[in-house]
């Protein structure tokens, strides 16, 4: 019975998903091209100025030169290996990345700017910030247990 339940739970949500995900291209706003998966956000959101003018997380986050501000890389090849499951610098109580709860995402914290954050909201230089839309997409990928897609 209770594998029934895990079952039934887990196809709801897939299908919300879908449902869902089509209603999130509508409001990635400056990114129109965004989508729930790793490889649109690194190219969209970490690799890309959007047209709003908020700058490429790369711009800061990046090896090349530097030591990446709060030891993450964004880079293309290390992005992916530098969010999920590891320990934020800030605040080693949270994962810069929690697949399937966003809510416990160090990262979602600093874009939104939540209160108990280290530092300041991300970007640093901004306004402008990710908008709401851009924000909501990229916990929709933490949502689905951020897949390397």
């Amino acid at each position: 019975m209770r594998r029934s339940r895990q079952l039934f739970l887990a196809l709801t949500l897939a299908f919300g998903a879908a449902a869902c995900d089509e209603k999130l291209s509508s409001i990635a706003g400056p990114t129109p091209d965004l989508e729930p998966t790793f490889s649109s956000i690194q190219a969209n959101i970490f690799e890309l100025t959007d047209s709003a003018g908020r700058n490429a997380c790369t711009s800061c986050h990046t090896n090349v030169g530097r030591n990446p501000a709060g030891g993450l890389n964004l880079l293309h090849d290390a992005a992916y290996d530098q969010l999920i499951n590891v320990s934020a610098i800030q605040v080693p109580a949270l994962k810069r990345v929690t697949p399937g709860d966003p809510q416990a995402s160090y990262v979602v914290h600093k874009v939104e700017g939540r209160a108990g954050i280290v530092g300041t909201r991300m970007p640093r230089n901004g306004p402008p910030y990710m908008t709401d839309g851009q924000i909501l997409i990229l916990k929709r990928w933490i949502e689905l247990g951020a897949p390397r897609n």
